[in-house]
């Protein structure tokens, strides 16, 4: 399966918040993943990754609500 630019970049994002909180990073893009129960994200993370996608993107992916999945930030990204 090819991987997007933008689902690369998301990848390399999540897994600098991650390894930055000494969790395990993910090597490729799944839609269905869950920030909070499948990466284990808490508030401080979210933030964190907020901050880095805005950065990145130019996007505040939660300033509409909140997004639970990778395949929900990639569709606030587009």
């Amino acid at each position: 399966m090819k991987v997007c630019s933008m689902e690369y970049k998301i990848i390399e994002i999540i897994n600098t918040v991650l390894t930055n909180n000494n969790k395990n990073k993910i090597s490729n893009f799944d839609g269905k993943l869950h920030l909070r129960d499948d990466l284990g994200f808490d508030s401080l993370e979210l933030a964190e990754l907020t901050v880095r996608l805005e950065e990145e993107f130019g996007v505040d992916v939660f300033k509409d609500g909140i997004v639970y999945t990778l395949e929900d930030i990639k569709n606030k990204l587009k």
